[in-house]
């Protein structure tokens, strides 16, 4: 009787190995969608074509706010993930890259309402960064690799 039991025990523990856990499976997907949408909106950001024309500026600004907009929820809904346990560690930095994201987006409007405001706007880029470098941060721990710079600011 052991001795059918232990082939039996045996496969039914490389079986249980080989099926994904849900959990991860839902939490994988979350973070491939988001990776790619965000691929896509900075595709677009960075095809975005700029005129001598005031028309086509306007329409340029237009398209940036509208896209980072897309970003910003992009973030938001990367903030409000359910990290499983492993990774519980991360969940405030994710919460951090949302917050800049938002701040970032809201404040680059601000740079580009009745005209344009340098002060905002470089305002509006450190928040950017800050977002991008916690994301990046993320993701990179994700992959189970070390990061090489410090933390970030």
């Amino acid at each position: 009787m052991r001795k059918k039991l232990l082939p039996a025990l045996v496969c039914l523990l490389l079986l249980t190995g080989c099926v994904e856990n849900p959990i991860n499976a839902k939490f994988d997907g979350e973070i491939t969608a988001f990776c790619e949408n965000v691929s896509s909106i900075g595709a677009k950001i960075d095809a975005i074509q700029v005129e001598a024309e005031e028309n086509s500026i306007r329409y340029a600004t237009s398209d940036l706010l509208s896209y980072l907009d897309e970003m910003e929820i992009e973030f938001m809904k990367f903030a409000n993930i359910d990290f499983p346990e492993e990774y519980d560690y991360l969940e405030n930095l994710a919460d951090e890259a949302g917050q800049y994201m938002e701040e970032a987006a809201a404040s680059y409007h601000k740079a580009y309402e009745d005209g344009f405001h340098q002060e905002m706007e470089e305002y509006a880029r450190e928040n950017y960064v800050r977002a991008c470098k916690r994301m990046q941060v993320i993701l990179t721990h994700l992959r189970g690799e070390n990061i090489e710079e410090g933390a970030p600011d």
